[in-house]
């Protein structure tokens, strides 16, 4: 049995089916990522799993108990908000401890909490501060604490880096991971963000439309796609995604397994530019996207617009004339439905 386990969980506004049919099945100590685009339902299945929305119809088991209507207090989990929600006349300490406070534990035994939490999270120095006295990573990093000194069976985190700037995203991100690895703990993590799905999941649901389209670890839905939203959603820039009769000479590299009406995905690494029309099919640069490490190459080949990334720089600007090759072994097939078929 899974250690926390939904089963066919639905969740309703009136009219409005937000949530309809979720079964998922995480293990003890995964690290699972919802993702998806704004209103698929991430955020409301993360409220359903943390007691603070009741559920319209479903099961929820966590660790062999039925928690689908326990009250959130009540189900050994701990949350953590994109807005950090902290008390501001309060010291860190004094946050960090006010749920073990309530519980009526022990000050020796809170004190100690509080301090191997801080250790953890490199609040040691700022204990005694109030909010207002931190940066919005230490803030969110006080918001964590406070939820690691409940030693919850799940921690659940709704977006907690969209309100941080680009630099200290990535810098929280990575000790998110670190702290999860060192825990042990098993974690829910919602985000909108593709480089945190891909860089702290054990495995990803991705969501559309409240309803579950793949789950798998980050590169079996970067390789594998299941079908086309997925794949065009899991990778930056989106895999190039080409009608079966757009490019004849490119479907052609299915050996006849493309359907006439199905559509043809590529990654922007398995697209090749090289400067002149020697060799591949004739395109002309549209734009070059320059990324430092990487390079995003826009061409138009035949009024198809192809994205091609390279490692390397170069030379090519808007207007030059090139050839273009499509590497057949990293091609994705997809039916008019948009269902993946085996790769060509």
């Amino acid at each position: 049995m899974a250690f926390l386990e939904l089963k066919n969980i639905k969740k309703s506004f009136g009219d409005a089916h937000i949530i309809k049919g979720v079964d998922l099945a995480i293990e003890k100590g995964e690290f699972i990522v919802f993702v998806g685009p704004s209103g698929c339902g991430k955020s409301t299945l993360l409220r359903l799993i943390a007691g603070l929305e009741p559920v319209s119809s479903g099961q929820m088991l966590l660790d062999g108990r039925d928690i689908t209507y326990a009250p959130s207090g009540k189900r050994d989990l701990a949350m953590v908000f994109q807005s950090y929600a902290l008390y501001p006349h309060m010291s860190v300490y004094d946050n960090m401890s006010f749920a073990l406070k309530l519980a009526k534990v022990p000050e020796a035994e809170i004190r100690q909490k509080v301090e191997a939490a801080a250790a953890k999270l490199n609040l040691g120095n700022y204990l005694q501060r109030t909010p207002k006295e931190l940066s919005g990573g230490q803030r969110q990093r006080v918001a964590i604490g406070r939820a690691i000194v409940r030693a919850p069976k799940v921690f659940l985190f709704d977006e907690p880096l969209s309100n941080l700037d680009a630099a200290l995203r990535g810098n929280t991100r990575v000790e998110i991971k670190k702290l999860h690895e060192s825990l042990g703990a098993t974690t829910i993590y919602v985000t909108h963000d593709q480089v945190e799905a891909m860089t702290l999941a054990d495995k990803v649901v991705v969501l559309k439309d409240g309803l579950i389209e793949q789950v798998g670890s980050p590169l079996e839905l970067y390789d594998r796609p299941a079908n086309q939203f997925v794949a065009q959603f899991i990778g930056m820039p989106s895999m190039n995604m080409l009608p079966a009769t757009s490019l004849p000479s490119v479907s052609q590299l299915t050996g006849g397994k493309l359907p006439g009406d199905g559509f043809l995905g590529v990654r922007p690494e398995g697209v090749r530019v090289h400067p002149g029309a020697a060799s591949g099919m004739p395109g002309r640069v549209e734009l070059v996207e320059a990324l430092g490490a990487d390079t995003l190459i826009h061409v138009d080949v035949s009024g198809v617009t192809l994205i091609a990334r390279q490692n390397e720089r170069t030379p090519l600007q808007s207007g030059d004339d090139v050839g273009v090759e499509i590497d057949p072994s990293v091609l994705h097939l997809f039916t008019r439905d948009g269902r993946a078929l085996a790769a060509a």
